[in-house]
């Protein structure tokens, strides 16, 4: 079948994006191809969000070059951000007895404010003291409504990332003793009571979470020494379970350029290839095999804008040919 010409503009950027990937030999410099309108070809588009890692700069990360405390980075961070498509970052959060992230989180929520840009929290449970883990998170999301969401917010809280008024947290899981049922009722008093987004699908907690997100992972294959499961089967049952048990959920899509944790201190080995850029485009695209416009999917987050650690960051460009 001929395509038009209206098609063909509408794929160009795409064609083109897949082109300067596939041809580059280590890196691609990913700017405006990347923004979310060029990208994909036509329909209703999902809000592009990015998941941000807080922590560079202090002891026990590797060097990258800047500390997220540098406002002129933050700055420079969310310009590069906006220019690629991307609406906000989902910043990895430990609560408030992590200084040092928390204050990058505020300095990042000043600048968001200033750039019309939006920024959102991805709380990494408390589980220190399992005994008191749910008090603790009541308390540290408490602090975040008190310092960034609720009216009394000090950096700008129209800076925070809403859906129909009310606030996205995500939340990274860690412990199995959570009673999310009390946090529910405890966050329910809010002003605007958050909506709540959990990592990965799990029926049990359906009647306490607004939504689930979808992480890097290979899924049932499992990580590969070769790093061939690139996570493909993952997403695919992610879309389909969530477009088919749970529509009424929020579901927030991901992508990823690859993985590879060899540079961090935690290191378990593992990798999924970036096949050239393709692990990149693929799933960037897989969500359309069960989204259009008639159903569009509301998010879809790039994992992530620089988790250097763990060779996923897209900051400084896609890598390729590895």
């Amino acid at each position: 079948m001929p395509v038009s010409r209206t098609q063909f503009c509408r794929l160009l950027p795409a064609i083109l994006f897949a082109m300067l990937l596939l041809s580059a030999c280590h890196r691609t410099e990913a700017r405006s191809p990347l923004a979310a309108n060029s990208f994909f070809e036509g329909g209703a588009q999902p809000t592009m969000l990015a998941a941000y890692m807080p922590w560079f700069g202090q002891p026990g990360h590797i060097n990258v070059g800047y500390s997220a405390q540098d406002r002129v980075q933050l700055e420079k961070q969310v310009d590069e951000a906006k220019q690629l498509g991307i609406t906000a970052f989902v910043v990895n959060w430990y609560g408030q007895h992590h200084s040092f992230e928390d204050k990058a989180y505020s300095l990042l929520q000043e600048v968001a404010a200033e750039k019309n840009f939006k920024v959102a929290i991805l709380y990494d449970e408390d589980d220190s003291d399992p005994a008191a883990e749910t008090d603790d998170i009541i308390a540290d999301l408490q602090y975040a409504y008190e310092h960034y969401i609720g009216p009394q917010a000090i950096p700008p809280r129209d800076a925070y990332l809403t859906l129909n008024d009310r606030p996205l947290i995500f939340i990274f899981p860690k412990g199995a003793r959570v009673d999310w049922s009390r946090v529910r009722q405890a966050v329910s008093g809010w002003q605007n009571p958050p909506l709540l987004i959990y990592k990965d699908i799990h029926p049990e907690l359906a009647n306490d979470f607004d939504g689930f997100y979808a992480w890097v992972n290979p899924g049932k294959p499992g990580w590969q020494s070769d790093g061939s499961n690139w996570g493909q089967q993952y997403l695919d049952n992610f879309y389909k379970t969530m477009a088919t048990d749970y529509p009424n959920k929020i579901a927030v899509g991901a992508a990823w350029p690859g993985f590879n944790d060899s540079e961090a201190s935690w290191s378990q080995n593992r990798k999924m290839g970036y096949r050239c850029g393709r692990t990149f485009i693929d799933t960037m695209r897989m969500f359309r095999r069960y989204y259009d416009e008639q159903h569009p999917l509301p998010f879809l987050m790039i994992e992530t804008w620089n988790d250097y650690e763990e060779g996923t960051a897209i900051e400084k460009g896609v890598p390729t040919c590895k």
